[in-house]
């Protein structure tokens, strides 16, 4: 009698060939440079709205359009990967990155550079691309930790970026030299994607539901737009109203269309299951302070204390001097959630961040008159966020149904990015709603209301996690 051994079995035993070795390395090298470039702007904000004469409230957009496109790009890309490769997925995101870095390096004015950041909404792609190559070639046990190497890229790169890129300005003294910096490794990363990475070897059957897809971008659009027109407490008026109303529309018939597809975009069943739909709340809430307090704290940092009455005056480099401790809070507390979820469990843990993030954005409101005040708030702030993405992604997926693990953490990431691109523009016109008439500029009111709506999306985030019907896993 012959016995089969499962297919699932075999590679775990089996060594990777050198080609599947080597191209851990190269895919390390792309997330080094998906951190770079995702934190590597933040410090270089003020100067590129002097550069093109764009005030501080307009600034949150260059973040927003790049979250709202990576929102779309995430399941877009992930659902043409399944169908007709990865690896050619990988490559063609790849490249238009860095198309979109080159224009932002480049931009003249205002609008070429959001269309430089919308082209790089691939980069939160990349991840989620990578993953599936790694799972689809290499065995189990050598898939996770390649996986493991890959997050670790990603956080390093990210802390890199912002002190790299301040030092570099520093020498340059030129922003568009400062800029062609991570253009030029971008573009460096597209060869190097053709030399030895092998292509996955499932292919999914199926389509692409262009409809979802269309319908998100539009909803969104029209949504953020909206939240853009509410400059000076404006919100009742038509020009804000009316693209609210659109996209909130135009979002309802997204969920019916999602609802009725056999292979939506994304499983809207699995977001308002009883179980999930809590903590998926909770994620779009972590996705509103975690992305959309990075620019107003750069700007505030930048300002003038002479001419605005606060904030410090900072060039680029000292700001991310400044906020290296927030990075290094961040991975602490990601290295440390599985130690102290032993203790207390995930689902405290996550509480506990949250609460930890409310606190400190209740300070930054109160007490930032002083540069230690704001180091010392960032540290505490970068802990709990560490907390956050280290303990999140586990009560998703053990509050989900064990079958659809996969499915519940792509969803929290893609819910995460559509709360810090929401945040963008709510942010936005919160400045916007205090700008002073003798400077141009938000008054120190509009940096206190966004602090406390980052504590307050915090606090709310804890309540969701403490009051959700979770499932232990």
């Amino acid at each position: 009698m012959t016995t089969t051994t499962p297919p699932s079995a075999t590679p775990t035993h089996r060594p990777p060939s050198a080609s599947v070795t080597a191209v851990v390395g190269l895919l390390i090298l792309f997330e080094v440079t998906s951190g770079f470039l995702q934190v590597g702007l933040a410090p270089l904000l003020p100067d590129l709205a002097d550069h093109l004469g764009i005030g501080s409230a307009a600034l949150n957009w260059v973040v927003s359009v790049q979250l709202l496109a990576a929102a779309v790009c995430v399941p877009l890309f992930g659902r043409l990967g399944d169908l007709y490769g990865h690896r050619r997925m990988l490559r063609s995101a790849l490249a238009i990155i860095a198309a979109g870095t080159l224009v932002v390096a480049l931009a003249p004015d205002y609008g070429m550079l959001l269309l430089g950041r919308v082209l790089q909404g691939p980069i939160a792609a990349l991840l989620p691309l990578e993953i599936a190559l790694v799972r689809d070639r290499l065995p189990v046990t050598d898939a996770r930790r390649a996986i493991a190497r890959l997050v670790g890229a990603l956080t390093v790169g990210a802390m890199a970026g912002g002190v790299v890129m301040g030092l570099v300005d520093s020498v340059f003294g030129n922003l568009r030299l400062t800029l062609l910096v991570p253009a030029v490794l971008a573009v460096l990363c597209v060869p190097v994607s053709f030399v030895a990475v092998p292509e996955s070897r499932n292919r999914a059957a199926g389509r692409v539901d262009w409809a979802g897809v269309v319908l998100l971008s539009v909803a969104m659009v029209a949504l953020l737009g909206g939240a853009s027109g509410a400059k000076g407490g404006s919100w009742g008026s038509v020009r804000v109203l009316g693209p609210v109303v659109l996209g909130l529309a135009l979002l309802m018939v997204w969920v019916v269309v999602e609802l009725r597809s056999s292979e939506p975009l994304v499983d809207v069943r699995a977001l308002a299951a009883r179980t999930t739909a809590p903590f998926y709340c909770a994620a779009f809430l972590f996705g509103v302070f975690y992305f959309g307090s990075q620019t107003p704290n750069s700007t505030f940092y930048a300002a003038d204390p002479v001419v605005t009455g606060y904030g410090f005056g900072l060039n680029a480099l000292s700001i991310s001097l400044v906020s290296l401790p927030g990075a290094v809070g961040s991975v602490i507390g990601s290295l440390g959630t599985a130690a102290l979820a032993k203790r207390i469990g995930y689902r405290p843990t996550l509480m506990a961040a949250f609460g930890l993030v409310a606190l400190t954005f209740l300070q930054f409101a109160f007490a930032h008159g002083a540069i230690w005040q704001m180091a010392a708030g960032s540290t505490f702030v970068g802990l709990g966020i560490g907390l956050a993405l280290g303990a999140m992604p586990t009560v998703i997926v053990e509050a989900s149904d064990p079958s659809r693990t996969g499915i519940s953490a792509a969803l929290y990431s893609n819910v995460k990015t559509l709360g810090g691109a929401v945040a963008g523009g709510v942010f936005a016109s919160l400045l916007g709603a205090f700008l002073s008439g003798s400077t141009g500029e938000p008054g120190e009111g509009g940096y206190v209301a966004v602090w406390l709506a980052g504590s307050i999306a915090a606090l709310v985030a804890l309540m969701m996690s403490a009051f959700s019907r979770r499932r232990e896993g």
